[in-house]
């Protein structure tokens, strides 16, 4: 960074266990392009696989990268005055993929798995993709949409984890007046049973090993908690209509496809360990149970956006909001799910320099 240039504080992984809060310089838009003041960001999963191990499922860091996907911020600037997009000073929640708009996949209307993507903080391909964690930073203007009116700033950076929640539930079929098992409660799998109700799941159960993470489940709709660990527990269901694994262990998708009915539907929502992951093949079989992925999401970020702004008590699953320069202890609260389920960064009071 050259001296005079203006910069912004960010949050860029080296490594694993190797996060720093470092002053990037702020970069100028393009043509089609936006410069965006973040004002909040939220600590995914994934940062914290970044953080903790280098890497996600196959994707591994190959150099230094801003990370972040979940953010919502304020319209500074256009790099050319022709680029349509919402206007400056107007608040905007920021849609993390780029889909390349010609691969097979994207013209068969799946976007989501578009083989050649670009998406905010990931190490999928190299160069990786910078992410939004960074007081300043420029994305296509395409990718933003205006926050609804009403939408609180912290509760619209739950947008993007929404939307995965919510691509998961319709990947899972018809749900309305269905028993739905959601294995796994944390923030993914709080917003799958907000997402499930929305869809009007008849009743929602959820499995996990954390009675604080089962507390936020129920703040967004699950009608019974069960203690994945005790096998006595009485809420187990006989069985299910559909199941969404939300863990990310291959121990929730043997509970699921256990506990499914004979034709029914799992989701695996979660990103199991890389490698091989062993589970009960044969019942995919003898009871035609159908397995089915579910990768992040495409225009669901737009109904997610409206759902927000419909229901404050998504409000109850951001457990707490940090400054960026003390990013180190949200990482750290982020990744103890017995005190936290969203951790958002708050950049507003780290302005450019």
């Amino acid at each position: 960074m050259s001296a005079g240039e203006a910069s912004a504080p960010g949050c860029v992984i080296h490594g694993a266990g190797d996060l720093r809060v470092e002053d990037v310089a702020v970069p100028r838009p393009g043509p089609g392009e936006a410069l965006v003041a973040v004002r909040y960001g939220g600590v995914c999963g994934s940062d914290l696989h970044y953080w903790r191990h280098g890497g996600v499922g196959d994707f591994r860091l190959r150099e230094p990268m801003l990370l972040g996907h979940e953010v919502v911020g304020t319209v500074v600037a256009y790099g050319s005055p022709d680029t349509a997009g919402p206007a400056a000073g107007r608040s905007v929640a920021v849609h993390p993929a780029t889909p390349c708009g010609v691969c097979p996949e994207c013209a068969d209307g799946r976007r989501n798995v578009c083989r050649d993507t670009r998406y905010l903080g990931s190490a999928a391909r190299f160069p990786h993709v910078q992410g939004g964690f960074a007081s300043r930073i420029v994305v296509p203007a395409e990718q933003l949409r205006p926050l609804p009116a009403g939408l609180d700033p912290r509760r619209g950076a739950l947008a993007e984890p929404l939307s995965v929640a919510l691509h998961a539930v319709r990947r899972a079929g018809e749900v309305a007046g269905r028993h739905v098992l959601v294995t796994g409660a944390g923030p993914i799998g709080a917003l799958v049973v907000a997402a499930a109700k929305a869809a009007g799941a008849a009743h929602v159960t959820v499995t996990d090993l954390l009675p604080a993470a089962l507390e936020y489940a129920r703040a967004a709709g699950a009608d019974t908690l069960v203690r994945a660990d005790d096998p006595g527990d009485s809420g187990w269901p006989v069985e299910v209509d559909t199941a969404i694994e939300a863990s990310g262990v291959a121990a929730g998708l043997d509970t699921c496809l256990r506990l499914v009915r004979r034709g029914g539907v799992v989701v695996q929502l979660g990103m199991l360990p890389p490698g091989h992951s062993p589970f009960a093949g044969n019942l995919v079989v003898s009871r035609e149970i159908e397995l089915r992925g579910a990768f992040r999401f495409d225009g669901e970020f737009d109904d997610a956006l409206r759902l927000l702004a419909a229901e404050p008590a998504f409000d109850a699953l951001v457990s707490a909001v940090v400054p960026v320069r003390d990013a180190a202890s949200a990482f750290e609260l982020a990744a103890d799910r017995s005190r936290s389920c969203k951790v958002l960064l708050d950049f507003g009071a780290a302005p450019a320099g």
